[in-house]
């Protein structure tokens, strides 16, 4: 792993934005989603997935024959996630509102859920159950009464059984064998089988992602992510063996995956590179590892923690783990983060699939405008306005001069008429 010895560099990303050649076939897919709906919808699952589907629909045997496939103790891991998750967004929950003046006008806002959801789930290199928890969830404790959920199907023309029973467990019934652009391309417009959504959201591909991006707008959705990020900031009591563990857990996920370790320990750094490479040899994704590592790992050392955190702070990184002598000391000094891990036992994959909060967060540097996924993302606000006659006599004309200073005469004419006939 390369390790880099400066007082303060700037950490720099890797940034793939020529994605012309993807982005045409993207566009080409949702139009013949648009045109052709599950036609189309077939079609290109097996032209994409290699797969012939009769039935676009997940039934309900295939979800009974999922109960089968695993194994009991998973069922219990994943209704004990659901609990924690839940348990954590309830806390998210906000209540319409209206405050009423002496002098009779009332302004509130008005809260409430979108009524239609989809989400996707990656099938690709491996199945994620725990993206159904993190998208479902917090839309279900918002209000939302429809989720609609896509994942693309394996060469079996089946559901992986650890995403189909999440989704069971939490009540979802609405599942579809379908993925890729062309699965958000479905949400998106609507076919005869999959109903059109208000917003989508859930991870992807790069066809799943920039498809996303091009129906935004016709449909809302929770962002377009990047490759997974973990930042690690650590000093000399930090378990070498523990920190390399935390990195490949993030380079498992992608080559592209970026995995970083500032510290001021320059002996920690070289213990740390060595295990790295010693436990990639028994991960069995070690060759997606290797080349995240490879490519898109560093370590640097630096000459004090504040350097660090001004580092992180620029780079903004989905993941923040603080490995560090009294890691709370610093938690206040870190402005860009998706999610911060405080402490030797908050390892990032507790964050993943267990703790409660939610695991989608913003990649690429996003973190410095963006926050996790939550359940004001499944919510809807309405500003209430009921002016009395007292403050429509009292402002009108401060109303009509703003409003005609902009030119804007018939808006001043509003106001003013009102205060006439009164």
């Amino acid at each position: 792993m390369k390790i880099v010895k400066d007082s303060l560099v700037k950490l720099e990303r890797t940034i793939l934005d020529d994605h012309d050649e993807q982005f045409d076939s993207v566009k080409a897919i949702l139009h013949d989603v648009k045109n052709n709906k599950d036609e189309a919808l077939r079609r290109l699952t097996e032209q994409f997935d290699h797969v012939k589907l009769n039935d676009i629909k997940v039934s309900k045997a295939e979800i009974i024959e999922a109960y089968g496939a695993v194994e009991k103790r998973f069922i219990e891991a994943v209704k004990q996630a659901i609990s924690n998750i839940q348990s954590f967004h309830e806390k998210q929950t906000r209540q319409s509102w209206m405050d009423t003046s002496p002098s009779g006008t009332i302004l509130g806002q008005l809260i409430r859920p979108l009524a239609k959801v989809g989400i996707y789930v990656p099938g690709g290199r491996a199945a994620y159950p725990s993206s159904v928890l993190m998208n479902a969830i917090p839309a279900q404790v918002a209000g939302v009464e429809e989720i609609v959920m896509v994942t693309p199907p394996n060469k079996n023309g089946k559901v992986n059984p650890g995403v189909l029973i999440a989704a069971n467990e939490l009540g979802i019934k609405q599942i579809f064998k379908i993925g890729g652009a062309q699965a958000v391309g479905a949400l998106a417009y609507g076919t005869q089988s999959i109903p059109k959504v208000d917003k989508i959201t859930g991870p992807g591909n790069i066809f799943v992602a920039l498809a996303k991006k091009e129906v935004y707008g016709l449909v809302d959705i929770d962002l377009v992510a990047g490759p997974s990020e973990i930042l690690i900031l650590a000093d000399e009591t930090a378990n070498p063996k523990l920190v390399a563990a935390d990195l490949l857990s993030q380079a498992e996920h992608d080559p592209l995956s970026s995995a970083t370790l500032i510290t001021v320990s320059e002996r920690l750094a070289y213990q740390v590179d060595t295990e790295i490479s010693q436990q990639l040899q028994h991960l069995p994704k070690r060759e997606i590892a290797a080349e995240s590592i490879e490519k898109q790992g560093a370590i640097y050392v630096v000459s004090s923690i504040a350097a660090a955190v001004q580092m992180a702070n620029d780079f903004a990184p989905e993941h923040l783990e603080l490995l560090v002598k009294e890691p709370f000391s610093y938690v206040g000094q870190i402005k860009n983060a998706g999610a911060i891990f405080v402490g030797e036992n908050s390892t990032e994959a507790i964050g993943d699939y267990f703790a409660g909060p939610n695991h989608v967060l913003p990649t690429g540097g996003t973190a410095k405008f963006s926050s996790p996924l939550g359940v004001d993302d499944f919510l809807k606000k309405s500003s209430l306005i009921s002016y009395s006659k007292n403050d429509l006599d009292e402002y009108a004309d401060s109303i009509a001069t703003l409003a005609q200073f902009e030119e804007l005469q018939g808006h001043a004419n509003a106001v003013i008429f009102r205060k006439q006939n009164s």
